[in-house]
């Protein structure tokens, strides 16, 4: 006979985000500086995630709308582009590099459900986004996902998997659709 889910038998202790303190902290000032639809500006946004452990480059452009997890296991580099309603879900670390764009709506996972345990176990795994990488507007970037230098996900796409650099991915599960070149 086969097994069934069982969530009562779910046990979330062996992950530690944070202290409490701070995780409240955090949610608050999440709620009304970053999640907030009301322009806050990007320098002041900037200065508070440095302040609750992120490490923030110069020129990061931060939309209003935007919800970040844990900004201490968020790093982010010279001149990115964080656009409306960007969801920064970094249940474990994300890297982005410079010169990146992550449109409105993109989506940042790094954590998700083992679905073959009956205690449906959290798992998770860091996302790295190289220098140059751009995700579509209301794209998805799986656990454990790396896009390499200058990759693309398109539109609406769903990378379950490494991101070759220069390189447009599409769809879901994102596949290569050509090659990313760039002119002047």
């Amino acid at each position: 006979m086969n097994k069934r889910t069982d969530l009562n038998q779910f046990n979330n202790s062996g992950y530690h985000p944070g202290p409490l303190v701070l995780r409240v902290l955090w949610y608050i000032t999440n709620a009304v500086f970053f999640m907030n639809p009301l322009v806050v500006g990007s320098g002041f946004k900037k200065f508070i995630l440095r302040r609750f452990g992120a490490k923030i480059g110069t020129g990061v452009v931060i939309k209003p709308s935007v919800n970040i997890k844990y900004p201490w296991k968020l790093e982010v580099g010279d001149y990115t582009w964080i656009g409306e309603r960007v969801w920064i879900d970094n249940l474990d670390q994300v890297k982005i590099g410079k010169h990146c764009c992550l449109s409105q709506g993109a989506y940042l996972l790094c954590g998700n459900h083992h679905y073959k345990r009956v205690a449906f176990d959290l798992m998770t795994r860091p996302i790295t986004l190289e220098d140059g990488v751009w995700i579509g507007a209301m794209s998805t970037v799986a656990p454990g996902v790396t896009a390499k230098s200058h990759a693309i996900l398109a539109l609406g796409s769903v990378a379950t998997q490494d991101l070759e650099a220069y390189t447009i991915y599409q769809g879901n599960p994102a596949l290569p659709v050509r090659k990313r070149e760039l002119t002047e």
